[in-house]
């Protein structure tokens, strides 16, 4: 009989245990304000023109870089262009998360993470498969996340083309992302790890950092396309390949040498310093 009751009590533990929460994942709804004090020259105003240092970009992107032109903004198919999932993470605008659950079993399927409606993007967290490649390409993307401890981990595919710095280096559509969204109190990191095959020798990595925030209100920016007068129609801004000079300039500008400045993934590590000495460089 005392059996019996050892054996009914361990059932309804066990039972309880099952149908309780993961403990191990961390609240991420709320609103998370900008650091902007973090690469605040990269995010705020945008970089300077040449400056490709810390990217592991191959000829190809620093060829379109080279010959990409700031102006294109001003074209009317661009202007309400959002950013896209990958860079978003660094623009001024601050951050909503919240949670879709299943009202019945408490299940969470999906996480959004909204830019004062500029972009949305949403976290499938139902275990749904990503679309065929064929599947059409986003400025958000299609995202899957699981819970890897407290750590929320993020695979992105089906991302529409952008570039991973305001200078114009260019990243395609056949890059994905992973993305690592860790909770410490009252700050959220963002780890991102874009793959790109196109333009990328090694996967470029950053951090973005955010606080909790709950003054912040909703204030969705919306865009107002204005007609360009100066120019004539059908004209495109563009710069020919050979004919720029930036990352000359910003090399001699910060006292670098023309090879740190062009960036690519040998300059991203501390041995190139020790190459920078060997060639008689500062």
């Amino acid at each position: 009989m005392r059996a019996a009751g050892f054996a009914g009590l361990a059932l309804f533990v066990c039972t309880t245990l099952v149908s309780l929460p993961a403990l191990a994942q961390v609240e991420l709804s709320g609103e998370w304000s900008q650091r902007y004090h973090e690469d605040q020259v990269e995010r705020v105003p945008g970089g300077e023109r040449g400056d490709f240092t810390g990217i592991p970009l191959n000829d190809a992107a620093r060829l379109r870089a080279d010959t990409w032109d700031a102006a294109l903004y001003g074209l009317v198919e661009w202007q309400c262009r959002p950013h896209g999932a990958t860079y978003m993470w660094r623009s001024v605008h601050p951050v909503h998360i919240w949670k879709d659950v299943e009202p019945v079993t408490g299940e969470t399927i999906a996480i959004h993470a909204n830019f004062q409606d500029l972009l949305e993007r949403v976290v499938y967290m139902d275990g749904r498969p990503h679309p065929p490649e064929e599947a059409p390409h986003t400025w958000a993307g299609f995202s899957t996340g699981k819970w890897e401890g407290d750590i929320l981990t993020v695979t992105t595919t089906h991302l529409k083309e952008y570039y991973f710095r305001r200078d114009g280096i260019p990243m395609s559509d056949r890059a994905t992302m992973t993305e690592h969204w860790i909770r410490h109190g009252d700050y959220l990191t963002i780890v991102q790890i874009v793959t790109d095959p196109v333009y990328l020798t090694e996967p470029f990595i950053q951090t973005t950092d955010f606080a909790y925030d709950s003054h912040i209100q909703d204030a969705p920016e919306l865009c107002e396309v204005e007609e360009e007068t100066d120019h004539p129609q059908g004209w495109v801004p563009s710069r020919l390949p050979g004919a720029a000079t930036d990352v000359e300039d910003y090399a001699k500008k910060y006292s670098l040498p023309v090879d740190a400045a062009k960036g690519g993934a040998e300059t991203m590590y501390p041995d190139y310093r020790k190459k920078m000495k060997q060639a008689g460089q500062p």
